[in-house]
């Protein structure tokens, strides 16, 4: 999607119901005039095309609320950046929801990394995901900070920004960019990116009635089919209705993705997912997290196809069918990208018919937001 510049100071008063309850669980009070204007902020930055270099390219483009956040195109494996003919390596992840992804850690007790953003988990926070496309090559491609907040600093928004960080906002490139990362970051935790409006959060609420096949689906999805192993479906401990994601990484024996031009172009070339975070390079766990990739958020799973970190799969049926039979009929499937580290425990050999499996598919399409 292109947008042009915009401000949207009149939105104020639409964000302050947006930025309320967030967390569902939350009792917090409404938020400040400060809070809503950063949001407002972050909002008019995340639809801004001309940030990118050259122009063309915003935040938006590759993250539409109509497609669950995740890109428009589901054509393609890999999002398309401002220079024409330029992909990445990873289909883009949804940004709904990320407002609930906790801080990047290694948890001691499980033995495991959760939490943080992007699918290897180098962004510890919204606010550090916020500082990467603006300077990734193959994405909004601006040569510098400096670049990218004189753009900002021209914008018709920049009085917004200098009124909620002072006039010389603008004067230091390093201080600027952060604070405008801070601001989408507070627009992306707004509930106009987590609304918990699908079908799934009416009927627990009592609201909704699931169709006999939805039913199934749920119950296959809790039980037989072992989904909510790593997609819990009920609230946390603090009322937030379930995230469908445990925050974790896991190796799903995904085969390569052949329509990715890195890979085509060289057919030794290989993701190792989150063993290239330089947080685990630097506690020295590379080799058992090789091919590791983040356990995304299924809400909205139905709209933000392609799936799987490489955008190898097109449709839920054939995640589903992957999950259900990859050590059954990898004649089918292909071998594993890194076979080392698959999760040999938690799928592969299911045992699903093809009516649960699309039970499954019909149940996961409850979970779209504006039901």
């Amino acid at each position: 999607m292109k947008t042009s510049s915009f401000i949207t100071l009149a939105l104020s008063t639409t964000l302050v119901f947006l930025l309320s309850g967030c967390n569902e669980g939350s009792t917090s009070s409404a938020p400040s005039s400060s809070e809503v204007d950063l949001a407002t902020l972050g909002e008019a930055l995340f639809f801004d095309t001309n940030l990118s270099e050259p122009s063309g390219q915003s935040c938006a483009s590759c993250h539409t609320a109509a497609n669950g956040f995740a890109d428009p195109d589901s054509n393609l494996s890999t999002s398309e950046g401002v220079i024409a003919g330029q992909f990445g390596t990873r289909n883009t992840p949804t940004a709904a929801y990320a407002a609930f992804v906790p801080a990047f850690i290694y948890d001691v007790i499980e033995g495991l990394y959760t939490g943080g953003q992007f699918l290897d988990g180098r962004a510890s926070l919204l606010e550090d995901q916020a500082k990467g496309p603006p300077l990734n090559p193959v994405e909004m491609h601006n040569p510098n900070k400096a670049s990218y907040v004189s753009k900002v600093a021209a914008a018709s928004y920049a009085p917004l920004a200098k009124k909620i960080f002072g006039l010389n906002v603008f004067d230091d490139p390093e201080t600027a960019y952060d604070k405008i990362a801070r601001a989408i970051a507070a627009y992306e935790r707004t509930k106009v990116f987590s609304p918990f409006s699908s079908k799934f959060d009416a009927y627990i609420k009592g609201t909704a009635t699931l169709s006999a096949q939805e039913l199934e689906g749920l119950s296959l999805f809790e039980g037989k089919a072992q989904c909510v192993a790593c997609h819990p479906t009920r609230p946390t401990a603090d009322g937030t209705p379930g995230l469908f994601t445990d925050f974790t990484y896991d190796n799903l024996g995904v085969p390569k993705n052949m329509a990715i031009p890195a890979y085509a172009a060289d057919a030794n070339f290989t993701d190792i997912g989150l063993a290239g975070n330089i947080k685990v390079i630097a506690d020295g766990r590379v080799a058992e997290n090789r091919g590791k990739f983040k356990v995304a958020t299924l809400r909205n799973i139905a709209i933000t196809g392609p799936y799987m970190h490489n955008g190898v799969f097109k449709t839920l049926k054939e995640v589903v069918s992957f999950y259900n039979t990859r050590d059954t009929n990898q004649s089918r499937w292909g071998a594993a990208e890194i076979p080392e580290t698959v999760n040999r425990t938690e799928l592969g050999n299911l045992g699903l018919s093809d009516a649960e499996e699309d039970a499954i598919v019909v149940f996961l399409q409850t979970l779209t937001d504006g039901y």
